[in-house]
């Protein structure tokens, strides 16, 4: 930068040694920091990016409480506040508030009706058959905690009977090679099934929801 600004000057003060290139140099270095400052700050705008008392500013512009939650998980309950606020309680809103509460694609969760089950039947409730076990597990959230923003988002009434924490990876059914993506992974671990599990935090708590 500080070339760039010694070549808007005449040849005369355009000398790399010279007091004016020192003094450019000074400069240069508070308008480096100025900008890494409006652009930390322009960061701290999104809720991906914002930390500590940034993020509680987020949450406070659409009514969320922080409680106890932890950054990773208040930026889940922020996601879910707005995206409850446009749900009108359907299985698809549901899904889509879901999805943009733990940041993941739709395709990663899977609700069904449970009275469309056999072995349910239950009118005014619903089963999670999928739930995203990584973005679970990179935010932090236990499974009662799951359970209490799928219950948040869901309409009034409609009860949740349960959450399947499965993973997808299958045994083959025939001796041919399986090559779908619920199998064996591949060297690089691209493709392939995943194992159950979720973590479970030490101290499990209710979320300010």
């Amino acid at each position: 930068m500080t070339k760039k600004l010694r070549d808007y000057l005449p040849d005369l003060f355009n000398r790399e040694n010279s007091n004016i290139s020192k003094l450019l140099e000074i400069i240069e270095f508070e308008i480096k920091d100025l900008t890494d400052l409006l652009n930390k700050v322009a960061n701290w705008r999104s809720i991906d990016e914002a930390r500590g008392k940034g993020l509680d500013e987020l949450g406070a512009n659409v009514g969320q409480a922080r409680g106890k939650t932890t950054d990773e998980i208040y930026r889940v309950l922020i996601r879910g506040k707005v995206a409850r606020n446009t749900s009108d309680g359907s299985i698809d809103k549901m899904l889509h508030a879901i999805a943009t509460s733990l940041n993941c694609h739709p395709s990663d969760i899977h609700i069904i009706s449970a009275n469309e089950t056999v072995d349910e039947k239950e009118p005014a409730c619903v089963i999670i058959k999928k739930a995203p076990l990584d973005y679970l597990n990179s935010s932090g959230l236990s499974i009662s905690q799951f359970l209490q923003i799928v219950e948040s988002i869901s309409a009034g009434g409609i009860r949740v009977a349960y959450v399947n924490l499965e993973g997808t990876f299958s045994f083959s059914s025939t001796t041919d090679i399986e090559i779908s993506k619920e199998g064996f992974a591949d060297i690089d671990g691209n493709i392939g099934g995943t194992l159950g599990g979720v973590f479970i935090p030490e101290n499990d708590y209710k979320l300010p929801l």
